[in-house]
Parts: C-alpha cells; structure tokens; sequence
C-alpha cells in the first residue's frame, strides 16, 4: 500500500516500504523471501551492472525475477522489494531473484534471504568518510559471508582482497578472471592500488601480469599466497565502442557493453550464473543484447547528440572510464559533476588520485564541463591536470548544462558520482521522454 501511494504520487518507493513492513516485522524479508533462488551482488564497483546482466539472462529465458533495479541496496531498499512482491498472505510471487546489496549490509541482508550465491565483484577504496579503509569493507563482507555458510560464493580470482574472502569459510567457492596475455594495454605496478601489500603476511605483492589497478596475476614471494587458478577464466580480449569481444576456453562470446570492467561485470555473471547451478548458455547468449543500467553507460540522444552517462565514484572506476574516454579516437564533450552529499560521501579528496590527466590532456576533448555542489573543485584539478583552461565551463542549473553540453554536435560523456547522476539524469531523462525505472518494471 505505501509503494502504490508513493507512485500515485509519482516516486520511486524504492525504501520507504521497506522501513513500513520492517515497522511491523524487523523479519518480515524471511517469510517474503522463502524458499526462493536468490543471487546476491556486492562489491566496491560493478554492483548494479552485474545484476542488470543476471536479470536479463533471465528475462530472456522467460522467467521475470524480483530485482531491486533502482538500486536501493540497503536493508529497507531489499525489503521494500521483496515485501511490495509478496500476496497479502506473505509468500513470494517470483521464484527467482537477483539482488544488488551493499558491502555493509550484507551481514543484515543474506542471514534473512539465505541467497545460493553472493558475487563479490572486487574491493577498492570508496566513500572513507562512510566505509573507511577497504580493509575495513572487507571485514564487513566477511562478517556477512560467515552467517550463511551454505552459501556458494562467486569471487574475482584477480583480486587479493576478495580472493581472500575464501579463506577460513566452508562456503563452496566458485572464481572467475582474466588470464595473463588477454589484455593487452595492462597497467603497470606503479598505478593506483588499494592492495600492493599480502593480506596474510604484509609482504609486497608480486605481479606476472596486472589488467587494471591492483587485479591481475599477484603472489607473495614470503607466504605463498597467490591468484587461483579461476573456474572460468578470459584468454582473449578485444574491446570496441561497440563492446567487447571475449574468448573463455575456445568459446568466443560477445558482450554488448564496452570497457574492461564490464568484461569482468560479464565474467562475474556467467561465473554467479554457473554457480548456481542455471543453465551458463542462458547467460552466454544473453550478454551479446545486454543494455546499459540506471546512469552505467547508459545513453540519451538529444537534440540528435549522444549522450553517455558514466557512474564514477572512487579512484579505479574513475581511471577505467577515464581510459575508455580518452580511447575513443575521437571528438567528444566531457561533463564532470561532482557532489559531496551523504550517498556520495562528504570527503571528494579521491578526485586527485584519479588520473582526469587522461582526459584534460586529450586532444579529442573538445570542451569540458563541470557542475555539481563541488564542481570548483573539479575545475581546479583540471586546471592542475593541465586542461586548457577556456576549455573548462562550470554551469550550476541542469536545465543550462543539458543545453550547453548539446550545443557542439559532438558526442557527449558524463561522469558523474551518485547523487549528481541522480538529478542531471532526473532532467536528460525527462528531456528526452525516457521513463522512470520504476515505470518499465513488471509487477
């Protein structure tokens, strides 16, 4: 009843029925959820992305799982979605479900809904004001691990943190990667990492191979703690605007999203897909007709110009999306929005450890724009990365900028943190008569 009020009145209700039938039941998302085959996904980058590929698996084989699309991760945004799919008597509608949690509600949200698998995509510095160090996140998602050791896990074999996740649990363990050679602009040691340092015994990391901050090929050279050997495993990669052309065990599968970390987005869900035990060909054929998600490389055209909305919100998302931008090979508008608000997190200092010098110093950069509570800071590290400064235009009023980013017949990328993507899209999203997500879900 509160989700209908709530859209009679034209909003999401994506938390607010949560927290109304937590009200009643702090439990109520155990009985809704019973007896269900649930995939969780959570991680530091690639949450919505990965379910967004489960979900339309799914869809494609006929069958419409529950998914919390909006991406309202926490506790009372599950519940909300769980409880508003429920008959009145407190039994699931759907028999499939594909959730988006976030890494520290995890141990809140799995003991209730006893998924059969929890992705856990890879951990990087994020929000240290709300998570703090990535050490910390990890923990967190640990926590949540141990309290449903039936559950099969699905982790990246390239990265030492989630890896880690394995050890000590008797939960049954499924890995998925990219194998060395497959990439051929790998990133050296020297780039940004949130691991270089042994999880287990503090001793720098060693490295046959990296495919982008600190994933790849680690070992320590002290305890022996290195990359497994994963379950499905990348020998080839080939990546256009277009998407990106993969190659696991002989089998060449097209996924129709670019950029390296939707490879691994891609990889997660074949690995989460096979885990649990569904049919892996659903997933492979599937991926080939996968569309972007709510603000990930999602696309608008206005005024005939094409728009791309990137999520950015840490160091190494910022750097992947940084490098497809300045990949191109050719002209384009780059608009930076930037928020300091609680969902992004309030310390923005993160923005100068990113390397926005890959696009400042692009010559197919044609114009840049910045906005945002914070969008002065944006300019200035810019400015110091080089970007000319005539070339840079900060415009408060979403309504002016969608306006203005428009006006050069180029393409145009966005890169915006949470909530800045939340009210520029609001706008782009109505200028160009694009729905509300809650409007293209079936109930």
């Amino acid at each position: 009843m509160t989700r209908w009020g709530l859209r009679v009145m034209h909003r999401g209700g994506t938390t607010t029925p949560g927290r109304a039938a937590m009200f009643f039941d702090k439990k109520i998302l155990e009985v809704v959820s019973k007896d269900m085959e649930i995939i969780v996904v959570t991680g530091t980058n690639g949450k919505t992305s990965t379910c967004s590929m489960l979900r339309n698996a799914l869809q494609e084989s006929g069958i419409n799982p529950l998914s919390n699309i909006s991406g309202a991760n926490l506790l009372t945004g599950v519940t909300a979605e769980f409880t508003s799919l429920a008959t009145l008597g407190g039994k699931p509608k759907r028999k499939y479900a594909i959730v988006e949690c976030d890494e520290g509600a995890l141990k809140k949200v799995v003991p209730l809904i006893k998924p059969k698998v929890i992705v856990v995509t890879n951990l990087f510095r994020d929000q240290l004001d709300r998570y703090g160090e990535v050490m910390h996140t990890l923990e967190e998602i640990r926590t949540g691990v141990k309290l449903v050791p039936e559950t099969t896990l699905c982790l990246n074999a390239d990265c030492s943190l989630t890896a880690s996740l394995a050890n000590d649990v008797p939960n049954k363990v499924y890995y998925y990667g990219i194998g060395q050679g497959a990439c051929e602009d790998a990133t050296s040691d020297d780039e940004l990492s949130d691991a270089k340092y042994c999880i287990k015994c503090g001793t720098e990391y060693e490295y046959s191979y990296h495919t982008y901050a600190h994933l790849g090929g680690f070992s320590c050279p002290k305890c022996g703690y290195k990359r497994i050997k994963p379950n499905i495993e990348v020998s080839s990669i080939d990546i256009s605007a277009k998407g990106s052309d993969i190659v696991i065990n002989e089998e060449k599968i097209h996924i129709g999203l670019p950029a390296l970390y939707n490879v691994y987005n891609g990889i997660a869900a074949i690995g989460a897909y096979d885990a649990a035990g569904w049919d892996k060909k659903n997933i492979i054929s599937s991926l080939a007709n996968v569309s972007s998600s709510f603000g990930r490389m999602e696309t608008f055209t206005y005024n005939n110009v094409d728009i791309q909305m990137i999520l950015v919100k840490n160091p190494a998302g910022c750097n992947q999306s940084l490098s497809y931008l300045s990949s191109l090979g050719e002209d384009y508008v780059a608009v930076f929005c930037l928020n300091d608000k609680t969902a992004d997190g309030h310390d923005i200092s993160w923005i100068w450890d990113a390397d926005h010098e890959k696009v400042a110093q692009d010559p197919h950069c044609k114009k840049i724009y910045v906005s945002g509570t914070r969008a002065t800071d944006m300019q200035v590290r810019l400015k110091y990365a080089d970007a000319e400064e005539e070339k840079i235009t900060l415009i408060e009023d979403n309504e002016k900028l969608l306006e203005a980013m428009t006006s050069h017949n180029l393409p145009v990328f966005i890169l915006p943190n949470y909530t800045s993507m939340l009210s520029l899209r609001a706008v782009v999203s109505a200028a160009t008569g694009k729905k509300e997500f809650w409007k293209d879900q079936k109930v």
